[in-house]
Protein backbone atom coordinates (compact mmCIF):
# COMPACT_ATOMS: atom_id res chain seq x y z
CA UNK A 1 0.00 0.00 0.00
CA UNK A 2 1.24 3.46 -0.89
CA UNK A 3 1.94 5.99 1.84
CA UNK A 4 -0.23 8.99 0.82
CA UNK A 5 1.69 12.25 0.55
CA UNK A 6 0.93 15.22 2.82
CA UNK A 7 -2.02 17.26 1.59
CA UNK A 8 -3.74 14.23 0.09
CA UNK A 9 -7.35 13.31 0.83
CA UNK A 10 -6.12 9.77 1.55
CA UNK A 11 -4.82 8.44 4.84
CA UNK A 12 -3.99 5.00 6.19
CA UNK A 13 -6.06 4.01 9.22
CA UNK A 14 -5.38 0.64 10.85
CA UNK A 15 -3.81 -0.55 7.61
CA UNK A 16 -6.79 0.54 5.48
CA UNK A 17 -6.75 3.32 2.90
CA UNK A 18 -9.31 6.00 3.79
CA UNK A 19 -10.49 9.14 1.97
CA UNK A 20 -12.25 11.91 3.86
CA UNK A 21 -14.32 12.81 0.77
CA UNK A 22 -15.50 9.20 0.42
CA UNK A 23 -16.29 8.87 4.13
CA UNK A 24 -18.30 12.11 4.05
CA UNK A 25 -20.16 10.94 0.90
CA UNK A 26 -18.93 14.01 -0.99
CA UNK A 27 -17.37 11.81 -3.68
CA UNK A 28 -18.00 8.08 -4.12
CA UNK A 29 -16.18 7.61 -7.42
CA UNK A 30 -13.75 5.11 -5.88
CA UNK A 31 -16.48 2.53 -5.38
CA UNK A 32 -14.03 -0.18 -4.22
CA UNK A 33 -12.06 1.97 -1.78
CA UNK A 34 -13.32 -0.02 1.28
CA UNK A 35 -12.22 -3.27 -0.41
CA UNK A 36 -8.61 -4.35 0.34
CA UNK A 37 -6.39 -3.89 -2.70
CA UNK A 38 -5.37 -7.55 -2.79
CA UNK A 39 -9.03 -8.52 -3.08
CA UNK A 40 -9.60 -5.87 -5.76
CA UNK A 41 -6.79 -7.35 -7.82
CA UNK A 42 -7.96 -10.91 -7.28
CA UNK A 43 -11.53 -10.09 -8.27
CA UNK A 44 -10.40 -8.31 -11.44
CA UNK A 45 -8.24 -11.21 -12.53
CA UNK A 46 -11.04 -13.68 -11.77
CA UNK A 47 -13.44 -11.58 -13.86
CA UNK A 48 -10.99 -11.50 -16.78
CA UNK A 49 -10.25 -15.23 -16.55
CA UNK A 50 -13.98 -16.02 -16.63
CA UNK A 51 -14.29 -14.16 -19.93
CA UNK A 52 -11.02 -14.98 -21.68
CA UNK A 53 -9.85 -18.58 -22.01
CA UNK A 54 -6.07 -18.16 -22.07
CA UNK A 55 -3.73 -21.05 -21.19
CA UNK A 56 -1.22 -18.72 -19.51
CA UNK A 57 -1.99 -15.75 -17.27
CA UNK A 58 0.97 -13.58 -16.38
CA UNK A 59 1.08 -11.93 -12.93
CA UNK A 60 -1.24 -8.93 -12.62
CA UNK A 61 0.42 -5.53 -12.89
CA UNK A 62 -0.73 -3.62 -9.82
CA UNK A 63 1.07 -0.29 -9.61
CA UNK A 64 0.39 2.16 -6.80
CA UNK A 65 -2.96 2.60 -5.09
CA UNK A 66 -2.48 6.37 -4.47
CA UNK A 67 -0.99 9.29 -6.37
CA UNK A 68 -1.04 7.37 -9.66
CA UNK A 69 -3.16 9.62 -11.88
CA UNK A 70 -1.33 11.83 -14.35
CA UNK A 71 -4.47 13.68 -15.38
CA UNK A 72 -7.05 15.67 -13.42
CA UNK A 73 -10.48 16.19 -15.00
CA UNK A 74 -12.15 18.79 -12.78
CA UNK A 75 -15.62 20.27 -13.10
CA UNK A 76 -15.57 23.96 -12.17
CA UNK A 77 -18.24 25.15 -9.73
CA UNK A 78 -18.67 27.80 -7.07
CA UNK A 79 -18.19 31.44 -7.95
CA UNK A 80 -15.60 33.53 -9.75
CA UNK A 81 -14.32 34.67 -6.36
CA UNK A 82 -14.29 31.18 -4.83
CA UNK A 83 -14.22 28.51 -7.56
CA UNK A 84 -14.36 24.80 -6.80
CA UNK A 85 -12.46 22.23 -8.84
CA UNK A 86 -13.88 18.73 -8.58
CA UNK A 87 -17.39 17.45 -9.23
CA UNK A 88 -20.98 18.62 -8.92
CA UNK A 89 -23.26 17.09 -6.29
CA UNK A 90 -26.87 16.01 -6.83
CA UNK A 91 -27.99 19.62 -6.51
CA UNK A 92 -25.38 20.68 -9.09
CA UNK A 93 -23.35 22.46 -6.44
CA UNK A 94 -19.57 22.33 -6.79
CA UNK A 95 -17.60 19.94 -4.55
CA UNK A 96 -13.91 20.84 -4.31
CA UNK A 97 -11.56 17.87 -4.76
CA UNK A 98 -8.23 19.62 -5.25
CA UNK A 99 -6.68 17.31 -2.65
CA UNK A 100 -7.85 14.08 -4.33
CA UNK A 101 -5.34 11.43 -3.32
CA UNK A 102 -5.49 9.64 -6.66
CA UNK A 103 -3.75 12.58 -8.35
CA UNK A 104 0.00 12.91 -8.29
CA UNK A 105 1.49 15.34 -5.79
CA UNK A 106 2.44 17.60 -8.70
CA UNK A 107 -1.15 17.76 -9.92
CA UNK A 108 -2.48 18.57 -6.47
CA UNK A 109 -0.02 21.43 -6.04
CA UNK A 110 -0.76 22.75 -9.52
CA UNK A 111 -4.53 22.61 -8.99
CA UNK A 112 -4.15 24.93 -5.99
CA UNK A 113 -2.30 27.43 -8.16
CA UNK A 114 -4.81 27.12 -11.00
CA UNK A 115 -7.74 27.71 -8.64
CA UNK A 116 -6.08 30.85 -7.25
CA UNK A 117 -5.41 32.09 -10.78
CA UNK A 118 -9.00 31.41 -11.90
CA UNK A 119 -10.23 33.51 -8.98
CA UNK A 120 -7.74 36.31 -9.67
CA UNK A 121 -8.75 36.34 -13.35
CA UNK A 122 -12.46 36.31 -12.40
CA UNK A 123 -13.27 33.48 -14.81
CA UNK A 124 -16.94 32.84 -14.10
CA UNK A 125 -17.74 29.15 -13.53
CA UNK A 126 -20.48 27.72 -15.72
CA UNK A 127 -23.71 27.38 -13.73
CA UNK A 128 -25.48 24.26 -15.03
CA UNK A 129 -28.83 25.21 -13.50
CA UNK A 130 -28.81 28.78 -14.79
CA UNK A 131 -27.05 27.89 -18.05
CA UNK A 132 -24.82 30.89 -17.49
CA UNK A 133 -21.10 31.47 -17.00
CA UNK A 134 -18.07 30.42 -19.00
CA UNK A 135 -15.53 28.05 -17.37
CA UNK A 136 -16.77 24.46 -17.41
CA UNK A 137 -13.78 22.21 -16.78
CA UNK A 138 -10.13 22.35 -15.86
CA UNK A 139 -8.13 19.52 -17.47
CA UNK A 140 -4.58 19.22 -16.19
CA UNK A 141 -2.00 16.64 -17.31
CA UNK A 142 1.43 15.97 -15.82
CA UNK A 143 4.31 14.34 -17.69
CA UNK A 144 6.83 11.98 -16.07
CA UNK A 145 9.23 14.94 -16.03
CA UNK A 146 6.76 17.05 -14.03
CA UNK A 147 5.80 19.33 -16.92
CA UNK A 148 2.15 20.31 -17.23
CA UNK A 149 -0.55 20.85 -19.85
CA UNK A 150 -3.60 22.90 -18.84
CA UNK A 151 -6.83 23.01 -20.83
CA UNK A 152 -9.60 25.40 -19.88
CA UNK A 153 -12.91 24.12 -21.24
CA UNK A 154 -15.13 27.16 -21.77
CA UNK A 155 -18.56 27.81 -23.23
CA UNK A 156 -17.18 30.37 -25.68
CA UNK A 157 -14.16 32.53 -26.39
CA UNK A 158 -15.75 35.53 -24.66
CA UNK A 159 -13.04 35.51 -21.99
CA UNK A 160 -10.14 34.61 -24.28
CA UNK A 161 -8.64 38.12 -24.15
CA UNK A 162 -8.81 38.07 -20.34
CA UNK A 163 -7.12 34.68 -20.19
CA UNK A 164 -4.39 35.82 -22.58
CA UNK A 165 -3.77 38.99 -20.59
CA UNK A 166 -3.28 36.96 -17.41
CA UNK A 167 -1.35 34.08 -18.95
CA UNK A 168 2.03 35.47 -17.91
CA UNK A 169 0.96 35.49 -14.27
CA UNK A 170 -0.13 31.86 -14.53
CA UNK A 171 3.15 30.80 -16.14
CA UNK A 172 5.06 32.61 -13.41
CA UNK A 173 3.05 30.87 -10.69
CA UNK A 174 3.45 27.49 -12.42
CA UNK A 175 6.84 27.37 -14.18
CA UNK A 176 6.23 23.72 -15.10
CA UNK A 177 3.37 24.71 -17.43
CA UNK A 178 4.38 23.91 -21.00
CA UNK A 179 1.03 23.98 -22.83
CA UNK A 180 -2.07 26.08 -22.09
CA UNK A 181 -5.18 26.05 -24.26
CA UNK A 182 -8.85 26.97 -24.33
CA UNK A 183 -11.23 24.27 -25.49
CA UNK A 184 -14.59 25.57 -26.66
CA UNK A 185 -17.61 23.48 -25.66
CA UNK A 186 -20.73 25.63 -26.28
CA UNK A 187 -23.44 23.00 -25.77
CA UNK A 188 -25.43 22.52 -22.58
CA UNK A 189 -24.87 18.81 -22.11
CA UNK A 190 -22.60 16.45 -20.22
CA UNK A 191 -19.74 16.49 -22.73
CA UNK A 192 -16.22 16.96 -21.42
CA UNK A 193 -14.82 18.96 -24.32
CA UNK A 194 -15.62 20.46 -27.71
CA UNK A 195 -14.13 20.27 -31.19
CA UNK A 196 -12.31 23.63 -31.18
CA UNK A 197 -8.98 24.10 -29.40
CA UNK A 198 -7.18 27.45 -29.06
CA UNK A 199 -3.55 26.94 -28.00
CA UNK A 200 -2.25 29.97 -26.08
CA UNK A 201 1.40 28.98 -25.60
CA UNK A 202 4.25 28.64 -28.05
CA UNK A 203 4.41 24.93 -27.27
CA UNK A 204 1.45 22.81 -28.39
CA UNK A 205 2.53 19.35 -27.19
CA UNK A 206 3.58 17.86 -23.85
CA UNK A 207 6.51 15.42 -24.02
CA UNK A 208 5.75 12.19 -22.17
CA UNK A 209 9.20 10.74 -21.49
CA UNK A 210 8.50 7.11 -20.65
CA UNK A 211 10.76 4.69 -18.81
CA UNK A 212 10.53 2.44 -21.88
CA UNK A 213 12.89 4.78 -23.76
CA UNK A 214 10.21 6.39 -25.93
CA UNK A 215 9.07 10.00 -25.54
CA UNK A 216 5.53 10.52 -26.85
CA UNK A 217 4.13 13.90 -27.87
CA UNK A 218 0.79 14.58 -26.21
CA UNK A 219 -1.40 17.26 -27.80
CA UNK A 220 -4.36 18.89 -26.01
CA UNK A 221 -6.89 16.47 -27.52
CA UNK A 222 -4.64 13.40 -27.68
CA UNK A 223 -5.41 10.30 -25.65
CA UNK A 224 -2.94 8.91 -23.14
CA UNK A 225 -3.56 6.48 -20.32
CA UNK A 226 -4.14 8.20 -16.96
CA UNK A 227 -1.73 5.86 -15.16
CA UNK A 228 1.79 6.34 -16.54
CA UNK A 229 3.42 3.37 -14.80
CA UNK A 230 0.76 0.96 -16.05
CA UNK A 231 0.87 2.49 -19.54
CA UNK A 232 4.61 1.76 -19.59
CA UNK A 233 3.84 -1.82 -18.58
CA UNK A 234 1.38 -2.10 -21.48
CA UNK A 235 4.00 -1.05 -24.01
CA UNK A 236 6.68 -3.21 -22.41
CA UNK A 237 4.38 -6.25 -22.54
CA UNK A 238 3.54 -5.76 -26.21
CA UNK A 239 7.24 -5.35 -27.07
CA UNK A 240 8.14 -8.46 -25.04
CA UNK A 241 5.47 -10.59 -26.72
CA UNK A 242 6.42 -9.50 -30.21
CA UNK A 243 10.06 -10.18 -29.38
CA UNK A 244 9.22 -13.86 -28.85
CA UNK A 245 7.55 -14.24 -32.25
CA UNK A 246 9.42 -15.31 -35.38
CA UNK A 247 9.14 -13.48 -38.67
CA UNK A 248 7.18 -10.38 -37.65
CA UNK A 249 8.33 -8.09 -40.45
CA UNK A 250 5.16 -6.03 -40.70
CA UNK A 251 2.78 -4.74 -38.03
CA UNK A 252 -0.21 -2.44 -37.79
CA UNK A 253 -1.18 -0.47 -34.69
CA UNK A 254 -4.91 0.23 -35.05
CA UNK A 255 -6.43 2.93 -32.81
CA UNK A 256 -2.83 4.02 -32.34
CA UNK A 257 -3.41 7.42 -30.66
CA UNK A 258 -0.06 9.23 -30.49
CA UNK A 259 1.71 6.05 -31.58
CA UNK A 260 2.43 4.30 -28.29
CA UNK A 261 2.41 0.68 -29.43
CA UNK A 262 3.73 1.37 -32.94
CA UNK A 263 6.74 3.32 -31.69
CA UNK A 264 7.60 0.60 -29.17
CA UNK A 265 7.39 -2.12 -31.83
CA UNK A 266 9.28 -0.30 -34.57
CA UNK A 267 12.60 -1.95 -35.40
CA UNK A 268 15.02 -2.31 -38.28
CA UNK A 269 13.59 -4.69 -40.84
CA UNK A 270 10.03 -4.32 -39.59
CA UNK A 271 7.44 -2.17 -41.39
CA UNK A 272 5.12 -0.60 -38.81
CA UNK A 273 2.01 1.46 -39.60
CA UNK A 274 -0.15 3.26 -37.03
CA UNK A 275 -3.73 4.24 -37.81
CA UNK A 276 -5.78 6.77 -35.85
CA UNK A 277 -8.74 8.95 -36.78
CA UNK A 278 -7.26 12.12 -35.19
CA UNK A 279 -4.99 14.11 -37.55
CA UNK A 280 -3.47 15.87 -34.51
CA UNK A 281 -2.44 12.56 -32.95
CA UNK A 282 -1.03 11.32 -36.27
CA UNK A 283 1.06 14.48 -36.68
CA UNK A 284 2.44 14.00 -33.17
CA UNK A 285 3.24 10.32 -33.78
CA UNK A 286 4.94 11.12 -37.11
CA UNK A 287 7.12 13.76 -35.46
CA UNK A 288 8.07 11.36 -32.67
CA UNK A 289 9.07 8.66 -35.17
CA UNK A 290 11.27 11.18 -36.97
CA UNK A 291 12.91 12.19 -33.68
CA UNK A 292 13.57 8.59 -32.71
CA UNK A 293 14.70 7.64 -36.19
CA UNK A 294 12.50 4.55 -36.20
CA UNK A 295 10.79 2.97 -39.23
CA UNK A 296 7.17 3.73 -38.38
CA UNK A 297 4.63 5.65 -40.44
CA UNK A 298 1.21 6.90 -39.48
CA UNK A 299 -2.12 7.38 -41.25
CA UNK A 300 -5.10 9.51 -40.24
CA UNK A 301 -8.10 7.28 -40.96
CA UNK A 302 -10.80 5.16 -39.40
CA UNK A 303 -9.06 1.98 -38.28
CA UNK A 304 -11.66 -0.47 -39.61
CA UNK A 305 -12.18 1.28 -42.94
CA UNK A 306 -8.45 1.55 -43.52
CA UNK A 307 -7.74 -2.08 -42.66
CA UNK A 308 -10.48 -3.40 -44.92
CA UNK A 309 -9.15 -1.29 -47.81
CA UNK A 310 -5.60 -2.70 -47.70
CA UNK A 311 -4.53 -5.17 -50.41
CA UNK A 312 -2.63 -7.43 -47.99
CA UNK A 313 -2.50 -8.17 -44.29
CA UNK A 314 0.56 -7.73 -42.05
CA UNK A 315 2.19 -10.38 -39.88
CA UNK A 316 0.83 -8.82 -36.68
CA UNK A 317 -1.91 -6.38 -35.68
CA UNK A 318 -2.19 -4.46 -32.41
CA UNK A 319 -5.65 -3.21 -31.46
CA UNK A 320 -6.34 -0.87 -28.56
CA UNK A 321 -9.97 0.11 -29.09
CA UNK A 322 -12.37 2.16 -26.94
CA UNK A 323 -14.66 0.36 -24.50
CA UNK A 324 -17.03 -0.80 -27.21
CA UNK A 325 -14.30 -3.05 -28.69
CA UNK A 326 -13.32 -3.49 -32.33
CA UNK A 327 -16.74 -4.67 -33.50
CA UNK A 328 -17.91 -7.30 -35.96
CA UNK A 329 -16.45 -5.77 -39.14
CA UNK A 330 -12.85 -5.54 -37.96
CA UNK A 331 -13.05 -8.81 -35.99
CA UNK A 332 -14.41 -10.54 -39.08
CA UNK A 333 -11.62 -9.12 -41.21
CA UNK A 334 -8.97 -10.26 -38.71
CA UNK A 335 -10.49 -13.75 -38.70
CA UNK A 336 -10.30 -14.13 -42.50
CA UNK A 337 -7.25 -11.98 -43.23
CA UNK A 338 -4.49 -14.45 -42.53
CA UNK A 339 -2.90 -12.23 -39.87
CA UNK A 340 -0.77 -14.60 -37.80
CA UNK A 341 -0.72 -12.71 -34.51
CA UNK A 342 -2.85 -10.11 -32.73
CA UNK A 343 -2.08 -8.16 -29.57
CA UNK A 344 -5.40 -6.99 -28.14
CA UNK A 345 -5.30 -4.36 -25.37
CA UNK A 346 -8.74 -3.83 -23.87
CA UNK A 347 -10.27 -1.66 -21.18
CA UNK A 348 -13.46 -3.75 -21.25
CA UNK A 349 -13.09 -7.51 -20.90
CA UNK A 350 -16.73 -8.06 -21.88
CA UNK A 351 -16.39 -6.42 -25.30
CA UNK A 352 -13.04 -8.22 -25.67
CA UNK A 353 -14.78 -11.56 -25.10
CA UNK A 354 -17.41 -10.69 -27.73
CA UNK A 355 -14.70 -9.82 -30.23
CA UNK A 356 -12.71 -12.98 -29.50
CA UNK A 357 -15.80 -15.08 -30.18
CA UNK A 358 -15.80 -13.63 -33.72
CA UNK A 359 -12.15 -14.65 -34.26
CA UNK A 360 -12.08 -18.38 -33.38
CA UNK A 361 -8.98 -19.01 -35.52
CA UNK A 362 -6.96 -16.59 -33.42
CA UNK A 363 -6.47 -18.33 -30.09
CA UNK A 364 -5.27 -16.73 -26.85
CA UNK A 365 -1.68 -17.67 -26.01
CA UNK A 366 -1.03 -15.46 -23.00
CA UNK A 367 -3.01 -12.83 -21.13
CA UNK A 368 -2.41 -10.26 -18.42
CA UNK A 369 -4.50 -7.97 -16.23
CA UNK A 370 -3.12 -4.49 -15.60
CA UNK A 371 -4.79 -2.49 -12.85
CA UNK A 372 -4.98 0.87 -14.60
CA UNK A 373 -7.84 2.09 -12.39
CA UNK A 374 -7.43 1.11 -8.72
CA UNK A 375 -10.47 1.29 -6.41
CA UNK A 376 -12.89 0.83 -9.32
CA UNK A 377 -14.20 -2.23 -11.16
CA UNK A 378 -12.34 -1.14 -14.31
CA UNK A 379 -9.04 -2.59 -15.48
CA UNK A 380 -6.96 -3.19 -18.60
CA UNK A 381 -6.41 -6.67 -19.99
CA UNK A 382 -3.96 -7.65 -22.73
CA UNK A 383 -4.10 -10.84 -24.78
CA UNK A 384 -1.65 -12.29 -27.28
CA UNK A 385 -3.50 -14.20 -29.98
CA UNK A 386 -1.95 -16.53 -32.54
CA UNK A 387 -3.42 -18.46 -35.42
Amino acid sequence: MADPAPGSSLTVVDGDLRCHHFDAHRCRSCTLLPVPRTRQLGDKEAHARALVDAPVWLPTVAGSDAGFRNKAKMVVGGTAEAPTLGILDRDLVGVDLRDCGLHSAGLRTALEQVAEWVAAAALTPYDVRARAGELKHVLLTESPDGELMLRLVMRSTALEARVRSRLAALLEALPALRVVSINVQPEHKAVLEGEREVVLTDEATLPMRLATGVTLRLGPRSFFQTNTLVAEALYDQARAWVGTLDGVRSAWDLYCGVGGFALHLAATGRDVVGVEVSPEAIAAATATAADLGVPARFVAADATTWALDQPAAPDLVVVNPPRRGIGADLAGWLETSGVRHVVYSSCNAESLARDLALMPSLRPVEARVLDMFPHTTHYEVMVLLSR
